[in-house]
Parts: C-alpha cells; sequence; structure tokens
C-alpha cells in the first residue's frame, strides 16, 4: 500500500484533492488507520482515480463524476455521454463568444469607434418596385434571425420563377406599436406576382418615393451596423428633422463568400 502523498505523487494531484475526493466519496482510500487516520492507497486504485481526473480535466462537475464511475459504462455509453458533454461545451464556447463579440461592440459604441469616419448624404430616393416578402418581429433581437432566411426564401423563389436578380436587394423597416414590421426584397420589372411566386408567399409591392432622406454607406457585417444606425438617427436629430416612413438597407455588396468585413451597405432614413 502506498501513502497519500505517494499516492498523489503517482496520480499527478494534490494531497489536498486526494482528500477532498474521499470527502465527497468519489475515492475513498483502500484503508484508513483507526489510530493516526493516516489514509493508505492501493495501485489498483489507479484505474478509478485516473478516470475521476480524466472527467475533471474535461470539465464535468464532480457531482457528476460519480454516477459515472460507479456505473462502469460500457465504450458505448461512454461515448454518448462524452458526445453530449461536448454539445455542452460547445454551446457554453459559443454562448461566450457572442457575449465577446457584444462587449466588443459595445465597446466601439462607447469609445465613437470609426462613427466620425460616416459621411451623411442628404438625398431623394426615387420609387422602386420590388418583389418581397414580409414579416413582423416582437423585438430588435429577432431581426437577425428572421430577415436572413426571408431573403434564402425569396431568392430561391425568384431564381425558380426566372427572374434575375441583377439588381442590390434591400431591406425596409417599418415600427409597430408591439414589434416591428421588416421584408426582404429585390427590385423587380414584375407588375404583379407570378403564380409561383404568389404561392411561395412574395407579393409585388411599390416603395414610394421619398422626397427627403438622410443616408449613410456602411462598411462591414451586420454585426455592427446597429452603430452605424444610432450614428444616423442622431444625424437626424441634429439637422432637426424627424424620421418617417419605412427606413431601408441597400446590400450594394455582399457576397456570402467574402468576409464580412468587405460587406457595403447603404442606409436610408426619410425625414420630415
Amino acid at each position: 500500500m502506498m501513502s497519500i502523498g505517494e499516492f498523489a505523487r503517482h496520480l499527478g494531484v494534490s494531497v489536498r484533492m486526494l482528500r477532498h475526493y474521499d470527502a465527497l466519496g468519489l475515492l475513498v482510500p483502500a484503508r484508513v488507520d483507526p489510530v493516526t487516520g493516516y489514509r493508505r492507497y492501493t495501485a489498483a486504485q489507479f484505474d478509478r482515480a485516473n478516470r475521476l481526473v480524466a472527467f475533471k480535466e474535461l470539465g464535468f462537475p464532480l457531482e457528476r463524476i460519480g454516477p459515472v464511475l460507479d456505473a462502469e459504462l460500457s465504450v458505448a455509453e461512454l461515448r454518448a455521454m462524452l458526445l453530449l458533454h461536448r454539445a455542452q461545451v460547445a454551446g457554453r464556447i459559443a454562448a461566450d463568444e457572442a457575449r465577446l463579440a457584444e462587449i466588443e461592440r459595445r465597446l466601439r459604441s462607447v469609445e465613437g469607434g470609426t462613427m466620425s469616419a460616416l459621411e451623411f448624404v442628404v438625398k431623394s430616393l426615387p420609387a422602386v418596385t420590388v418583389a418581397q416578402l414580409v414579416d413582423t418581429v416582437a423585438d430588435q433581437p429577432e431581426i437577425g434571425a428572421t430577415i436572413g432566411p426571408m431573403f434564402g426564401r425569396l431568392a430561391e423563389a425568384l431564381s425558380r420563377g426566372g427572374i434575375p436578380l441583377d439588381r442590390a436587394g434591400l431591406a425596409w423597416y417599418r415600427p409597430l406599436d408591439d414589434g416591428m414590421q421588416l421584408a426582404a426584397a429585390f427590385p423587380v420589372t414584375l407588375r404583379e406576382p407570378t403564380p409561383a411566386l404568389a404561392a411561395a408567399g412574395v407579393e409585388v409591392a411599390v416603395l414610394d418615393a421619398v422626397e427627403r432622406a438622410v443616408t449613410v454607406i456602411h462598411h462591414g457585417g451586420m454585426d455592427t451596423i446597429g452603430e452605424s444606425w444610432q450614428a444616423l438617427l442622431k444625424q437626424v436629430e441634429e439637422r432637426g428633422c424627424a424620421p418617417t416612413g419605412v427606413a431601408r438597407e441597400i446590400y450594394l455588396h455582399m457576397p456570402m463568400q467574402e468576409d464580412p468585413a468587405t460587406w457595403v451597405t447603404e442606409l436610408q432614413q426619410p425625414v420630415g
């Protein structure tokens, strides 16, 4: 038999940790001297000890490790458990990365970012006929997850109908009392939807001409576009105007196979 110090050294953990495992019932000494209280371990306990340490290093909570060690899982059961744990860890990493990206975005917003480089232009907007899919969302965070798939469905429907997508796509947004109405759209020469488009939920509409709008070019992905919108709305206020009608985003350059940092979007806010 080995002393607790010897066993700890060969296992590669501290004596304090072995005492902790003992207190939790995860790795009980083979023998405890009734007089001195000294713990003694056997070499046969290395198998359980090594599995315990491996699970702990994989990130399993200690309260979950005991039942796993006691169950003597088969290889298939162990693999299934590890796959589930991998999915949980991946989910936590994704959540942390999303939080980190949000922190970076907030830092840019607090520090002013590149907003000082934006150039705002006041201009009129011509009327445009579009094929569009329209939906509503309850909260702003739902927009990104909603508008992307809408563009996918719309592009597929237009492609199946032989309608060329030779002009920049656009989205428009209309605030509601309890949410936001939005649309994914492509300019078209149609006057009304074909039966196939109508069956896919696509409608043809005319976005009215706008006499006066404040616009700005946003460079980069959708994760930073909110900063450009905030800067644009500040400009609207500074010019003594008020937002009216529907806001638009014109996707001038947005190839999905390229880095989002290369994307170019024009933001258009009608004003009165």
